[in-house]
């Protein structure tokens, strides 16, 4: 017999009647009805000007929902209100979005004209198959991803150098991290535009001083990406620093004294035993800094618009240009999604690459 405790934690099912079921399935269907009729209305004919109604419908279909869930399933019922709200605006936030831009990227859509939004199919995803500028700026993503190895190490070695028992210790922590307090629109701006100036820049000088006649930081293309990649890593790291400092910290000591004593120090002590430890807090920090790394557009943008001859370019920059120079919305939108579905590959396989090499299967 279970303790008189453990009752407390016990729902018993409510006696709910046929009726208060029926009335409950009324309200979720005929509320589900309104939505579904209001929503077709404003995707196929102009009787709505605007999205309002199918808000106002879906507001009152999730309004019903929730109390269907009480009207039927009593206390039981009301445990799903934990949880069904934010489900619900989840799909608000993400699901109805994502459909509206479907619907965008299936359309000739150009704001400077005349004839507004038509329906082109998959016009522009053969548009986007044939544009060269469109697979230019997926190849330098991909550089600019593989840079994060050596972002990385620098962030490691930082690290590293942080937690050991140096002077000043805690002050060059607050000083590597200033980077990171900054906008990436800031340090494209103090950085790009100002002290790497080819004019006047204090680097540009200094560069003339030892010799460059000429000197261009943006002028040819490998020079511009990796100034991109230099001013993106030096606003980073600190942050993938940071990270790794933390899961240095965390590290107990008697494993790394341990470690001494059977003889693992130097650099056979960090192969063997820090770094196998720091794995999962690498990995994190790595995903993270990916994530970030695909949103690249900000230093692009302010620094060199995407040039030379589009040697710098991110499809975010691309996608931005897309929209704001040429007011092709439709064609955007379309760039959008499918970079979209590309990352969320990318993502999904290196996040199985990384189980299967933490966690082998024999």
């Amino acid at each position: 017999m279970a303790d008189q405790g453990d009752l407390l934690h016990v729902v018993t099912p409510d006696d709910i009647s046929d009726r208060r079921k029926r009335l409950g399935d009324v309200l979720v269907w005929g509320t589900a009805a309104l939505f579904a009729a209001v929503a077709a209305l404003i995707a196929f004919t102009d009787l709505f000007d605007t999205w309002r109604p199918g808000l106002y419908a879906f507001l009152l279909f999730a309004v019903a929902l929730c109390a269907a869930q009480v009207i039927r399933g009593g206390e039981q019922g009301s445990r799903t209100l934990f949880v069904l709200p934010a489900a619900l605006f989840v799909v608000a936030m993400v699901i109805f979005p994502l459909i509206f831009a479907v619907g965008i990227a299936l359309s000739d859509w150009n704001l400077s004209s005349p004839d507004g939004q038509k329906f082109n199919g998959l016009a522009n995803f053969r548009q986007m198959w044939n544009d060269p500028f469109y697979w230019n700026a997926l190849t330098n993503m991909v550089w600019y991803t593989l840079a994060i190895l050596v972002e990385y190490a620098i962030a490691f070695g930082l690290a590293l150098i942080l937690a050991s028992e140096i002077r000043a210790r805690k002050f060059f922590r607050v000083a590597f991290l200033l980077p990171l307090m900054l906008s990436p629109v800031a340090v494209s701006w103090m950085i790009g535009k100002s002290m790497l100036e080819p004019r006047f820049g204090p680097l540009a000088r200094l560069a003339r001083e030892m010799g460059w006649d000429n000197p261009s930081f943006f002028g040819s293309p490998e020079m511009a990406r990796f100034m991109i990649m230099a001013m993106d890593a030096w606003t980073f790291i600190p942050f993938m620093m940071i990270m790794l400092l933390a899961g240095l910290q965390a590290i107990p000591k008697e494993v790394q004294e341990a470690a001494r004593v059977d003889g693992a120090s130097g650099w056979r002590g960090f192969w063997e035993v820090t770094f196998p430890l720091m794995l999962p807090v690498s990995i994190t920090a790595i995903l993270i800094r990916i994530i970030f790394k695909l949103k690249l557009a900000d230093i692009v943008i302010n620094v060199t618009a995407g040039g030379p001859g589009g040697a710098t370019d991110s499809v975010t920059s691309f996608i931005f240009r897309e929209y704001r120079d040429r007011s092709n919305v439709g064609y955007g939108t379309m760039l959008a999604i499918v970079y979209l579905v590309l990352i969320v590959v990318a993502i999904t396989v290196f996040m199985k690459l990384v189980d299967r090499w933490m966690n082998p299967r024999y």
